[in-house]
C-alpha cells in the first residue's frame, strides 16, 4: 500500500510540473530522484582514480538529471529512471571529459592495445592471448597486466560508449537503457539500432569465457567489480584488468566493417 501511496504522489508531482509548470514539484521530484544520481556517480565512480571528489560526480549527475526532467515525456511508454540514468552518465563523464585530466600516454596505451588486437583478431580469426597481444605491442605480459589497470584506474572505460544510438529527440543515449516505444519509431531508426545491437551481441559472443563472464556480470547482473571478484576468486585489480581488456577487444571488433 506505502508503495502504492509514493507511486501515485510522483504520478501527481510529474502532472503538476509538467502540465502547470510547478516549481515546488519539480522541487520534490528532484529530491525523490537524487538517490538515482547518488546510484550512478558511485557506479562511475568506482573505477576512477581516488583523487576525483565522489561530491563532484554528484553535482555533475545533478546536471544531467535535471536535464532528463525537462526532456522526459511522462506518458511514454519508459520508466523515468530507465531514461534519466544515461543522461545523468552522459553528464557525468562529459564534465570529466572537459577537464581532460586523462593522461595523454593513457590514451595512447589505450589505442595501441586496441589496434594490436584488431590486427592479431583479424590475423588469427579468434581473440589474441595475453602473451600474444604483448608480443604484438613488444612488451613483456607484466607490462601489458600494468598498462590495462592503468587504463582502467585512470580513464572513463565503459560498454556503454560502444552501443551509443540517437534516440527521436537527437540525443545519445544507450542501447542498455531504449525499451520498445509504443508511438511507433521510424522503421530505419529502429533497423539501425537493431543492427548496432546484433552487431555488440556478436562481439561479446567472440570474447574469451572469463571477460564475457566479467561483461554479463557487470552490466547486466550489476555487480560490482569486488563482487565480480569474488566469484571468479581473484582480487578486484585483476577484474578490473580483465574489464578493461574486453572493452577493448569490443572496441576494436566494433571499429571493422561488418564482414570483416
Amino acid at each position: 500500500m506505502e508503495a502504492d501511496v509514493k507511486a501515485f504522489e510522483i504520478r501527481e508531482l510529474w502532472r503538476r510540473y509538467k502540465e502547470q509548470d510547478d516549481q515546488s514539484a519539480r522541487e520534490r521530484l528532484v529530491v525523490a530522484y537524487a538517490p538515482l544520481v547518488k546510484f550512478v556517480a558511485g557506479r562511475t565512480g568506482a573505477r576512477l582514480p581516488q583523487h576525483v571528489d565522489q561530491a563532484d560526480l554528484i553535482s555533475y549527475g545533478m546536471l544531467g538529471l535535471i536535464d532528463a526532467m525537462e526532456r522526459f515525456e511522462p506518458k511514454r511508454q519508459i520508466r523515468f529512471e530507465t531514461f534519466a540514468m544515461q543522461r545523468i552518465r552522459g553528464s557525468i563523464i562529459d564534465e570529466l571529459r572537459s577537464l581532460d585530466w586523462v593522461p595523454r600516454s593513457v590514451r595512447s596505451r589505450a589505442r595501441e592495445i586496441e589496434d594490436a588486437n584488431s590486427k592479431l583478431e583479424h590475423k588469427l580469426g579468434r581473440a589474441p592471448t595475453d602473451a600474444e597481444l604483448a608480443e604484438r605491442l613488444k612488451i613483456t605480459e607484466e607490462e601489458l597486466q600494468e598498462s590495462l589497470l592503468t587504463i582502467s584506474n585512470s580513464s572513463i572505460l565503459a560498454l556503454e560508449e560502444l552501443w551509443m544510438v540517437s534516440d527521436a529527440s537527437g540525443d545519445r543515449v544507450s542501447l542498455l537503457d531504449t525499451m520498445e516505444d509504443q508511438s511507433a519509431p521510424d522503421p530505419q531508426n529502429a533497423l539501425d539500432t537493431s543492427e548496432v545491437r546484433d552487431r555488440l551481441q556478436e562481439a561479446i559472443e567472440h570474447l574469451p569465457e572469463r571477460e564475457t563472464l566479467v561483461i554479463a556480470l557487470y552490466y547486466f547482473e550489476n555487480l560490482t567489480l569486488r563482487e565480480i571478484g569474488e566469484v571468479l576468486g581473484v582480487t578486484e585489480s585483476r577484474v578490473s584488468q580483465i574489464h578493461s581488456k574486453a572493452v577493448l577487444r569490443l572496441r576494436s571488433r566494433l571499429k571493422q566493417k561488418p564482414g570483416e
